[in-house]
């Protein structure tokens, strides 16, 4: 470990700080014969680095920003301030409340006020965000006139129509998202020239969360917007703000498509935070499937962690992953607390996510002044709420990348004092490597923020939309190499070249076609049944997974049981429910090797990455309980679906595995195993959820007549997840076989090899043959 962090010494002293001391809590309420914790470590309290304000900066901003209680600004926000009133593109990359927003709030404002006539645009990925910085600033501008005419406006889905007329015909700051940028904004922007002609900022908020599909659409809806500031004069300076993460300036650049500077030494105070990390223990006398050993959950575990906090008058906020999970955690805490005392139930609850502005504001205030000790809330209250003076923050399950760890773990001493940060792993591969490999969390981030805006897949639509805002210039689509995806789209009528560039065809409506969170290529809808109400939407070739006739289906915290879908029509039906259980689909995967784009040789080894064709058919589904206990299996006839796509892969040679230990009849087992731990662990190196990414493994692939292992990217056209792993496959493996052998479990269980949608019912595997199959690939490649 780095000398930032303090490891937890091996006699149990506490230390000082509180956040140890509500350790030792915690653990006076295990038994004996357990030991969840396997790391704690202490983060030391950081003093502030402040700057001077800026010579620059209005005196009426400056005033404003003193009168809300900021004296000075600290370093970091200074700095980008400085880049960003230079006209240099920056990404503030800092920690959970450190003050990002001053840094874009300080040049914008100090622009607004200065030249009447300049606009500017904030984008963030969730209106509850966008919301909250547009209440934020509204509350410390109204204390100075001069900064009255900036009229910052909300430009979203909910904004009344004539809130919408006003706010094009007098706003001057913009708060909106990628989506209403792109439905809106993009496609009617002569409406909305004066605000394009003098577009002098463009802030994104959150811009870590633009990652995947959705990122590489937004990328691209940025390109679109840069393009039509153009075509006004108008060359906005773009300022970011991320979480930490790594390469933020390069992501950044890839996100804009320009170049973009960095800030990221943290000035701001921080109290010392203690840090644990909790593996919940083996359950011995369940059994999952084929008799695999099952972990106690963590939302139970969390409960219990919660209800020990609570007794102790923390504050204290559990992250789970679902509503049903968040009710059960704060279910299971309220019995665990009415058998120590009768008036802590009520002061504990759960929270569903914060959809409406005055159901936030309730939590926070109930938390602020302590009528609320305790409250579990799904993973939707990690970006646009502000509770500061939690004493600590249970995390049940990882939450994905490292940045939505600290951002929810930023939650707790938020005031400067001691607190508490629990990670408790679930039943995954990924949970199992962090616990037990506490650098991969703590030091630095070791993910990046994938994107592909060239994916062709997600590249013609957004062509489409980007010609019938204004024509494309051959040079244009030279410089997006879209030639031939132009004459293709050509081909089908949607687009054609004439003597000034391209114009989409009459009748072509692109932007209301293009789903920018959605998946790519044709849509299914998702409909409640009885109400007609659309939750959302999900591409058809993965539809057969995801929304599946019995497929639990979860909506903002919200659980729906799918009915039918009909995917000729594009629609899946639901109806409301909470079971007990949730389901896992089963399918059987065929992959071929279109090409082979990139490859290096390694002795008896080779890695390469390839654009491949996978066939997939749903062959049923797993009811799973929440011990993880296996309900039942469901069979289902749905229609296999084809996927062009890219792969990361690699094939070993027979004679280098029965070299290792795997003779030829444990080479399917061990490949098997090695294949879906490296599915769970991809997420560590490529911002992706395992549901991005899927995998094959066979000991005799047809196309390379050797055992081959692939791992692809679950998007038509790939997701830069591919890619990356490609690129990082030695620190992913390294990861994979450190995961498998931490696991506790002697043949193999969810913790490690086994997947919860494996086709072949997750048989066979072989975990010690995982282990020599990996140990052999990383030893080639050293």
């Amino acid at each position: 470990m780095s000398a930032l962090f303090s490891p937890r010494d091996s006699s149990g002293n506490s230390g000082e700080t509180y956040g140890r001391t509500l350790l030792d809590r915690v653990l006076e309420g295990v038994s004996a014969d357990e030991t969840p914790l396997t790391f704690a470590a202490e983060i030391p309290a950081r003093t502030s680095a402040l700057s001077e304000w800026p010579a620059w900066a209005h005196p009426s901003v400056v005033r404003a920003m003193q009168k809300s209680g900021i004296t000075r600004p600290w370093s970091h926000q200074a700095a980008a301030a400085d880049l960003a009133h230079q006209g240099t593109n920056v990404v503030v990359s800092t920690g959970t409340a450190s003050g990002k927003s001053l840094a874009y709030q300080l040049p914008v404002l100090t622009t607004l006020a200065t030249d009447k006539r300049a606009t500017a645009l904030y984008l963030s990925p969730t209106k509850a965000l966008g919301a909250d910085q547009l209440r934020a600033l509204t509350s410390f501008i109204d204390s100075e006139d001069e900064l009255h005419t900036a009229y910052p406006c909300a430009f979203d889905g909910d904004t009344a129509m004539e809130l919408r007329q006003w706010a094009r015909e007098n706003s001057r700051w913009l708060f909106t998202n990628p989506d209403m940028l792109h439905i809106s904004l993009l496609r009617t922007h002569q409406r909305w020239s004066h605000f394009f002609r003098n577009l002098t900022y463009v802030v994104v908020d959150e811009c870590h969360s633009y990652r995947g599909v959705f990122g590489s659409n937004v990328a691209l809806v940025l390109r679109r917007l840069r393009r039509i500031a153009a075509r006004y004069g108008a060359d906005p300076v773009f300022v970011l703000a991320s979480a930490t993460t790594a390469d933020p300036g390069e992501a950044a650049a890839r996100l804009i498509g320009a170049p973009c500077a960095e800030v990221v030494e943290d000035g701001s105070p921080r109290g010392p935070k203690t840090v644990a990390l909790w593996e919940p223990p083996l359950i011995r006398e369940l059994t999952g499937e084929n008799g695999s050993p099952v972990r106690r959950s963590a939302e139970s575990e969390a409960a219990r962690i919660m209800a020990d906090l609570v007794v102790e008058g923390a504050r204290t906020l559990t992250f789970v992953r679902s509503r049903r999970g968040a009710e059960l955690t704060a279910m299971t805490t309220k019995r665990l607390l009415g058998e120590v005392d009768s008036d802590l139930p009520s002061r504990v609850a759960s929270y569903r996510a914060g959809y409406l502005a005055e159901d936030r504001r309730e939590l926070e205030a109930a938390l602020a002044d302590g009528t609320l000790l305790g409250a579990a809330t799904t993973n939707a209250l990690e970006l646009g709420v502000d509770i500061a003076g939690l004493d600590a923050v249970v995390v049940a399950g990882f939450p994905g990348t490292v940045a939505s760890f600290w951002q929810q773990g930023g939650r707790s001493g938020r005031r400067g004092q001691g607190a508490l940060v629990v990670l408790v792993a679930r039943d995954d591969p990924l949970d199992t490597y962090l616990v037990h490999h506490p650098s991969a969390l703590l030091e630095k981030p070791v993910e990046a923020t994938v994107t592909d805006p060239s994916n062709r897949y997600v590249l013609g639509p957004q062509l489409l939309c980007a010609a019938m805002e204004l024509p494309l210039s051959d040079a244009e689509v030279e410089a997006f190499g879209a030639v031939e995806l132009l004459e293709q789209l050509a081909e089908e009528g949607l687009i054609r070249r004439r003597m000034h560039g391209w114009f989409v065809t009459a009748g072509t409506n692109p932007h209301a076609t293009l789903d920018i969170r959605g998946g790519i290529g044709t849509q299914v809808v998702i409909v409640v049944a009885e109400s007609g109400r659309m939750l959302g939407t999900v591409d058809t070739g993965r539809a057969p997974a995801t929304v599946h006739p019995g497929a639990v289906h979860f909506h903002q915290g919200e659980s729906y049981v799918v009915d039918e879908l009909d995917l000729e029509q594009g629609l899946a039906l639901v109806h409301p429910e909470d079971p007990d259980w949730t389901t896992s689909p089963r399918e059987s995967t065929d992959i071929t090797i279109s090409e082979v784009l990139e490859r290096k040789r390694f002795g008896e080894l080779e890695v390469a990455l390839a654009e491949v064709e996978v066939t997939q058919q749903v062959t049923g589904y797993l009811r799973r309980l929440p011990s993880g206990a296996v309900l039942d299996a469901v069979e289902l006839d749905m229609p296999a679906q084809t996927l062009h796509t890219r792969a990361v892969m690699y094939t070993i040679t027979p004679q280098l595995l029965e070299q290792v230990g795997v003779p030829t009849e444990r080479v399917p087992g061990a490949l098997h195993a090695t294949e879906h731990a490296s599915i769970g662990l991809l997420p560590l190196v490529a911002v992706c959820d395992r549901g991005d990414i899927g995998g094959v493994s066979t000991a005799l692939h047809p196309d390379t007549c050797l055992p081959t292992v692939f791992v692809y990217d679950g998007h038509p056209g790939g997701a830069g997840f591919a890619d990356r792993g490609y690129a990082e496959i030695a620190r992913w493996l390294t990861a994979t076989r450190e995961a498998i052998a931490s696991c506790e479990c002697t043949i193999g269980c969810p913790s490690c090899v086994y997947s919860p949608k494996c086709g072949n019912g997750n048989d066979p595997l072989d975990k010690d043959g995982a282990v020599r199959v990996l140990t052999a690939v990383l030893a080639e490649m050293s």
